[in-house]
């Protein structure tokens, strides 16, 4: 076995400070059994989430040197020996304790979001073309890694006026669903703040499912907020045609 220096934040809402552990680790062992084993031998007060550490239920999410990763999924071979790890709560959440932090306004955003609603007598005939357009969207598990790594909310606090990658995720599922009647644009605009993503692809970087966030959902949903209010000719031609600004564009097929 090999000893491993870990810094793992201990604290709560009123402060806290790193702590310095030292972990025998394993071949094969990842970050998270280094922090089980923390627990086991020397501090069994340390506050962690997990769940099925399998990188499916995106509850260990944490700041492992610096870097927003799923504690399951970050493998120690991955750092040098002597290099010491550090690991934080998500900066951009409350923290409750120690590693676990306060991801609720998540959750109310979410609630926020317009559900499926499916067309009036809608023919359910699907191709497999506008399947795979929606399936990578829902590979997400809520791990906000995304949510955490975006600079509007981790670096400006604008939680109010931006949704988040995530939830740009889920209306772009919604969306792009050929089933689904509802045009959620104007609210992409007016309370979803999609404006103020300016693509650094930053939470693409630190998807742990590998979904496109910026190519394939938010610049999509830009484009689709700019026909609707910007594009002069789209506005134009909706006047000819007598379409109501807010109706659902058709992405089928061309506008004209």
């Amino acid at each position: 076995m090999n000893t491993r220096t870990f810094k793992v934040w201990r604290g709560d809402q009123q402060g806290g400070d790193e702590v310095t552990y030292r972990v025998e680790v394993a071949e094969g062992m990842v970050v998270l059994d280094a922090i089980h084993q923390i627990q086991r031998t020397q501090a069994c007060d340390l506050a962690c989430r997990w769940n099925c550490k399998a990188a499916k239920c995106g509850s260990c999410s944490a700041e492992v040197n610096g870097k927003p990763r799923l504690m399951c999924k970050t493998r120690m071979d991955d750092y040098p020996d002597g290099e010491i790890i550090s690991v934080h709560p998500m900066k951009t959440f409350p923290v409750i304790r120690d590693l676990v932090c306060d991801v609720s306004w998540n959750y109310k955003v979410n609630k926020k979001i317009p559900p499926f609603t499916p067309k009036k007598d809608a023919n359910w005939v699907m191709y497999q073309e506008d399947i795979d357009r929606v399936q990578e969207f829902r590979k997400c598990i809520e791990c906000f890694l995304c949510q955490n790594v975006c600079h509007v909310l981790r670096n400006h606090n604008m939680n109010e006026q931006f949704y988040g990658p995530r939830s740009m995720v889920r209306i772009a599922s919604l969306e792009m669903h050929p089933m689904d009647a509802l045009d959620r644009s104007k609210l992409l605009k007016e309370d979803a703040g999609l404006g103020l993503c300016n693509i650094t692809k930053c939470c693409t970087e630190v998807c742990p499912e590998d979904i496109h966030i910026t190519d394939n959902a938010i610049i999509p949903l830009k484009e689709r907020v700019v026909d609707q209010y910007y594009d002069p000719l789209q506005i134009f031609w909706r006047k000819i045609k007598g379409d109501h600004a807010n109706s659902k564009p058709h992405h089928d097929k061309p506008t004209f």
